[in-house]
Parts: C-alpha cells; sequence; structure tokens
C-alpha cells in the first residue's frame, strides 16, 4: 500500500484523512491485491482503532449522498473504497482546533485503481456518482444513531465546493430529501454542532 496526505482547498496539508492505493498482483487469472490489513493501516494512522461495521451502497449517475456526519459520542470514522464505477468523493473538516477548519478535500475513487480512503471523526462525508453506476464500500468505527446524525448543506456557500463531475450540472445532481435540507456551516456552528 502507497499511502499519502491529502491538500485542502486552500493547498494545506490535513492531519488525519489519507488516501492510498494498493500494489495489484496480475496473471492469466485475473487479479489479487490485500484491501485491508489492521497492522499497516494502524501504523500509517499512528494509533489502533477498530471498525465495528462495514456498509455498502450502490448509486447511479449523478447521485449526491451527504455531507453527512455524527456527533459525539458517536462520531464515526470511515475507510472508503469503491468496488465498481467511480465517484468523486468529499470531506470537510469540522474540527474547530484544526489548521484546516471549515476547509475540505477531494479525491476521486474507482474500481479499477481499487484506491481508498480514510477519513477520520470530525468530518463531514458525502460523493458524487460519475460513472453509470458506483457500488461504494466502506467500514466504520461506530454505529449509526439517528438522533446524532447531521447533514452539512452539500452547496454551503461559505465552504463553496467544487462538485466536479463529467460534464453534470447542479441541476441535474440526484439528492434525497433530507440531503437537501441539509443545514448551513453558519447554522451547525452556531448551534456547536461541531467537533
Amino acid at each position: 500500500m502507497q499511502y499519502r496526505k491529502i491538500k485542502s482547498n486552500n493547498n494545506k496539508t490535513f492531519t488525519g484523512p489519507l488516501y492510498f492505493e494498493p500494489k495489484l498482483y496480475f496473471d492469466e487469472r485475473g487479479y489479487f491485491f490485500e484491501s485491508w490489513n489492521q497492522k499497516t493501516f494502524n501504523k500509517n494512522i499512528g494509533y489502533n482503532l477498530t471498525f465495528v461495521q462495514d456498509n455498502q451502497s450502490s448509486s447511479k449517475y449523478s447521485v449526491l449522498r451527504g455531507l453527512h456526519y455524527q456527533l459525539e459520542p458517536f462520531s464515526q470514522g470511515k475507510l472508503i473504497r469503491v468496488s465498481e464505477g467511480e465517484i468523486y468523493d468529499v470531506f470537510v473538516d469540522l474540527r474547530k482546533n484544526s489548521s484546516t477548519f471549515s476547509e475540505w478535500g477531494a479525491v476521486k475513487l474507482n474500481g479499477k485503481l481499487n484506491n481508498q480512503l480514510w477519513i477520520p471523526k470530525g468530518f463531514a462525508h458525502g460523493f458524487l456518482t460519475l460513472s453509470k453506476y458506483a457500488i461504494m464500500q466502506y467500514k466504520v468505527t461506530n454505529y449509526w444513531s439517528a438522533g446524532s446524525e447531521r447533514t452539512l448543506a452539500w452547496n454551503d456557500k461559505s465552504i463553496n465546493i467544487e462538485w466536479i463531475g463529467n460534464k453534470i450540472s447542479s441541476s441535474n445532481f440526484i439528492i434525497s430529501e433530507k440531503d437537501r435540507a441539509g443545514k448551513t456551516f453558519e447554522e451547525l456552528n452556531s448551534k456547536n454542532e461541531f467537533f
């Protein structure tokens, strides 16, 4: 695995999130790769953690999900990968004491590279589907808690995320009612619903 840190929209290096690609081994039968190794992962993030659940979602072209997070004590770290298709994966730093507070980062994840993204707790997360469909799989460090879940508006003007999308106009994004009702950064911050 090759791990690397990620830059924010303001070209600062995030503390926490990591992007990595596995080494793929090909032969006449197909390929093999190690998608998860706890020892290697914990060494690269610098502490030990345990995942409690694996989730999978399927999304059609131009589906936008997010930006979701959970408050303490139910906050979640997420290890994300795409087994089929491609997504534009976005995260926003909601840690008030962070040098990248309110900044966002993004990577493309796809089933050809089998690349992965680690997003620790303290970040909102969302993605846009760039392919005909995409299957996303992710591990989480805590269970879902309805009362602790929050949604940051995907189009918040103060964050100003640049949602790229192979000619997808934002007017064509497919967004759930729950996500359309996401709160602004200022609303959430004024309620002290960050980290």
